[in-house]
């Protein structure tokens, strides 16, 4: 009787709390529309507050303003080729228009910016640009989110967009390093026309492969991988933020993308093919087109074709002895990031070391050099690293780094390197490898991405250079290319240079105005 007593006690008490719970039905409904009209409100303020500081700017100036969004503006790297040049080319093509650059640099000016670029890339702007130092740029940096990265990148480039934003209205916001999160804010609060050019999408299928196939990656940590249910939750994570990607990137009036490899990924998840258009990025190939490649006498090509002029040393000189004493030079060009895979180049050269002997032709006739670019103090401590296992391999005395050069140093590094060495896995293009093809080095690149499917291609049926994807299979093409008649090796650099002329700086501007035409003639209404 009592265990009946207290059932029926139990089910008044839970008929109580339903009958509460549905009484604050309504009232929460109330208040949440309530809350929705005083947000849509406030964006409405916001909205019409930035557009009247854009017209007042507008009348104030004379003409429309266009903005790119580059928080590294000075880093040095193939996407801040791209933005130096889109600059250029609008400045030719629209003299009424100004333009603006967001950077995130700090402890810099603007001319020492500008002339950064154009020691770095041989760039020169026909006209002034005005820079905006952003002050926060630290909420897009990778250290500040040792955990969901991605998800904290991107929050943290909304934070930044909307600083930019406050800072400058423009007429047309491009965003030209890939925080597609940014496009929304400038889109419905600024009222601004928006274009994207991606380099790479901060989401892609391959990434989601990666984790569901529990494969361990510079993004995909060892204890993850290892763990069946941590995988299956990053999966859902990476799912979800593609879906926020894609609605993001949809906002773009104009998306340019810089490979085949990009193309289809962007299509995939941002889903605006009508709007969406491959324009490769600028490659300054034409600096180095009218360096001559010329084939060295047979007789002392035995062991490389190209002499670097660095002898083993003055002494080895004068003690005389045979054999060959040129020294082959392995070059990469790409920023210390961990996603260019550094350690890959040098664990391979290691390997391609340890068949070498002693004697001429052999260990002291082969050097790497790393050239690239450093953003910031991981980059630096990145660099060290890769010092650090240098040493641990024993490899540290063939071994060169040579960070921020000047674009004359990287020109002739190139000129007289044997191999151009790039290992990025889905290489969203490569600048670098374009570069390295044009100066007329032999490519050895990843067998993915935009090396594979749109540089290191076939020309008019001639082999343009050689791929491969891990330790062993670097050092034997390495092998092979040093192996190579002169003859051979000639024919192959002169196919890759003839096929790099589609990569021209002159071939980016013309494809980048078609792109944006629409949009610009709309400004100058």
């Amino acid at each position: 009787m009592a265990a009946h007593d207290h059932q029926q006690h139990f089910s008044l008490c839970f008929c109580d709390l339903l009958r509460l719970l549905w009484s604050l039905v309504v009232p929460c409904a109330y208040l949440s529309l309530l809350l929705t009209l005083v947000l849509l409100l406030l964006l409405l303020g916001l909205r019409v507050w930035l557009q009247g500081r854009r017209k007042a700017r507008r009348a104030q100036d004379g003409g429309p303003a266009v903005a790119f969004f580059h928080p590294y503006c000075s880093a040095g790297g193939g996407g801040e080729r791209v933005l130096w040049c889109s600059l250029r080319a609008l400045m030719h093509r629209y003299p009424r228009v100004s333009f603006v650059v967001y950077t995130g640099d700090q402890g810099v000016t603007g001319e020492r910016i500008l002339e950064g670029a154009r020691q770095r890339f041989n760039i020169t702007l026909p006209r002034p640009v005005t820079f905006i130092f952003l002050r926060h740029r630290g909420l897009v940096e990778a250290a500040s989110y040792p955990h969901f990265t991605l998800l904290g990148q991107s929050a943290g480039s909304m934070f930044l967009g909307w600083e930019a934003l406050t800072a400058f209205v423009p007429d047309l916001y491009v965003d030209s390093m890939g925080y597609a999160f940014t496009l929304p804010i400038f889109r419905y609060l600024g009222g601004c026309k928006v274009a994207s050019y991606v380099h790479y999408p901060t989401v892609s299928t391959d990434m989601l492969s990666v984790v569901r196939e529990r494969n361990a990656r510079f993004n995909h940590a060892d204890f993850i991988s290892r763990n069946p249910a941590l995988s299956a939750v990053k999966v859902v994570y990476y799912c979800c933020f593609a879906l926020l990607y894609g609605l993001a990137g949809s906002c773009s009036d104009v998306v340019m993308v810089n490979s085949t490899w990009t193309l289809g990924h962007i299509l995939a998840l941002w889903r605006s093919p009508s709007r969406t258009s491959i324009v490769y990025p600028p490659c300054d190939v034409r600096a180095f087109l009218d360096i001559p490649l010329e084939e060295e006498d047979e007789d002392e090509m035995e062991e490389g074709w190209e002499e670097l002029g660095r002898e083993l040393g003055s002494g080895e000189e004068e003690d005389g002895g045979g054999g060959d004493r040129k020294c082959h030079s392995i070059v990469s060009v790409g920023q210390f990031r961990p996603e260019k895979d550094h350690r890959l180049q040098i664990r391979a050269f290691r390997k391609l070391l340890d068949g070498k002997g002693d004697g001429p032709g052999g260990r002291e006739s082969l050097r790497l050099v790393l050239i690239g670019g450093c953003r910031n103090q991981e980059d630096e401590e990145r660099v060290l690293m890769l010092r650090g296992l240098c040493q641990e391999l024993g490899v540290s005395d063939r071994v060169d780094f040579k960070l921020n050069v000047p674009f004359e140093e990287l020109k002739t590094e190139l000129v007289d390197a044997t191999i151009g060495l790039h290992t990025m896995w889905n290489e969203h293009f490569g600048i670098g490898v374009v570069e390295c093809m044009a100066a007329g080095t032999i490519v050895l690149a990843h067998k993915s991405g935009g090396p594979k499917l749109d540089i290191v291609v076939p020309y008019e049926g001639g082999q343009t250079g050689f791929l491969a994807d891990s330790e062993d299979s670097y050092a034997a093409a390495m092998e092979t290319i040093l192996a190579l008649s002169p003859a051979a090796r000639l024919e192959i650099r002169r196919n890759a240079r003839r096929s790099v002329e589609r990569f021209s700086d002159q071939e980016f501007e013309a494809c980048f105005l078609a792109a944006v035409e629409t949009l610009m003639s709309e400004l100058e209404r």
